[in-house]
């Protein structure tokens, strides 16, 4: 009778300490980020690290890879049957994504409040066919920085505002010994060298695609812009080592003074004109990208991200609510030095925007003109048939013109 009543008492205990784990039991989300640009792998680490703190249910576990493995990494995932709870995104993925179940419709989850007080342009990086598949997270373009003191000492009064102004001041700049190559920019056979492209089949008035959604690029404005690329090496002002540069590579020529025009994203402002990061620390001028005399004022690509839950989470309202704290205004506003919030009070705030006003008046400019790539399902083979093209014209291995013809035909659209 004794051995019963103990056993009994033990497996209380035993049933206790069970629903006990049960009821402070931890759910684990893994959350896939890349590894440069906007904001740092650090600072996603101190941004998760305060999500935990105030949700001690809820692991976070981070992984990061490069921009170049992000997509990849995704899909390869998703098709193991299981993988990540929440991916960041590019905008041009939505459809991709969405057409293959990659992510969930997270509509429903999204307030009105939500609606209005984001920029409407945030919206478009994560929409497609009406539908949301995330929040958007890093609203982002492209912008031209300058060094201010290579103009001056070129006798230059303001920086270019198209994009034959760009050209002559850099021969102004050469010319004058100033600098060997004084433009840079990432054209390496990679998804940057499409962002530069695009602000510049925006500026000759061109598109990607036809209402119909054949390829459209290796005409009129798309052949203009690739000839303008050409060009700008064959004049010696811009440094041949694009033709293999990323963003990060761009940015590291412009800080050590090697440059005196540079188009990157918006975090490369603050990194420039950190004395710890740069040789140029408080000569960093920046304007909205150049545009074309009578056909556009400034030019901008829509390079904006989101995070989305995906199809495979097994605790979608954990994700959701991960998301909605790593994209908040108060998470925003305290690491708003490498990225741009998406939240629109923000920007007319003058004590978030001290010491980058240039930067805010070029966003208003930008983030109104962002030009966007296309909007297909077929995205990355349409991306990756213009890279190709873009590297043989670069490389003089094919006329502009043929080479996108070639690119249109190998697109599959």
């Amino acid at each position: 009778m004794s051995k019963t009543i103990a056993a009994t008492a033990v497996s209380a205990v035993l049933a206790l300490g069970i629903a006990s784990s049960a009821a402070h039991a931890e759910t684990t989300l893994n959350a896939l980020f890349m590894a440069q640009a906007a904001y740092s792998e650090q600072n996603v680490r101190d941004m998760t690290a305060d999500f935990m703190k105030a949700n001690p249910d809820i692991k976070v576990n981070l992984e990061f890879v490069p921009y170049e493995g992000l997509r990849d990494k995704t899909l390869l995932s998703q098709g193991a049957g299981g993988g990540y709870d929440v991916v960041l995104f590019d905008v041009i993925w939505p459809a991709e994504y969405a057409t293959n179940n990659v992510l969930i419709d997270v509509s429903d989850r999204i307030t009105a409040d939500m609606k209005s007080d984001i920029m409407p342009g945030a919206w478009t990086t994560v929409d497609y066919n009406g539908k949301a598949y995330g929040m958007p997270w890093i609203l982002d373009t492209k912008y031209l920085f300058y060094n201010t003191d290579m103009l001056k000492e070129a006798g230059i009064a303001a920086p270019p505002k198209t994009w034959d102004e760009l050209l002559a001041q850099a021969k102004t700049i050469k010319d004058k010994g100033i600098v060997e190559f004084p433009i840079v920019w990432s054209w390496a056979q990679a998804e940057a060298v499409i962002c530069d492209y695009t602000m510049l089949l925006a500026s000759y008035g061109g598109n990607f695609l036809t209402d119909d959604g054949k390829p459209a690029f290796q005409s009129g404005g798309g052949v203009e812009a690739l000839k303008y690329m050409v060009k700008s090496l064959d004049d010696g002002v811009t440094n041949p080592n694009s033709k293999e540069y990323l963003e990060e590579d761009v940015r590291r020529v412009f800080s050590s003074g090697q440059a005196a025009f540079a188009l990157n994203w918006t975090y490369m402002f603050n990194l420039a004109n950190d004395p710890k990061e740069s040789k140029v620390a408080g000569k960093v001028g920046v304007v909205p990208g150049p545009g074309i005399a009578g056909k556009l004022d400034a030019s901008a690509v829509n390079g904006s991200m989101g995070l989305g839950i995906t199809a495979a989470s097994k605790h979608p309202d954990e994700a959701w609510k991960y998301i909605l704290a790593m994209t908040s205004q108060e998470t925003q506003d305290k690491y708003a030095q490498l990225s741009l919030p998406i939240w629109s009070a923000w920007y007319d705030s003058p004590v978030v925007a001290s010491g980058q006003e240039s930067l805010i008046a070029s966003a208003k400019v930008g983030l109104a003109a962002m030009y966007p790539r296309p909007t297909t399902p077929k995205y990355q083979e349409l991306s990756t048939a213009i890279q190709q093209a873009i590297q043989s014209a670069l490389l003089k291995s094919a006329e502009p013109e043929a080479a996108l013809k070639d690119a249109a035909a190998a697109s599959g659209l």
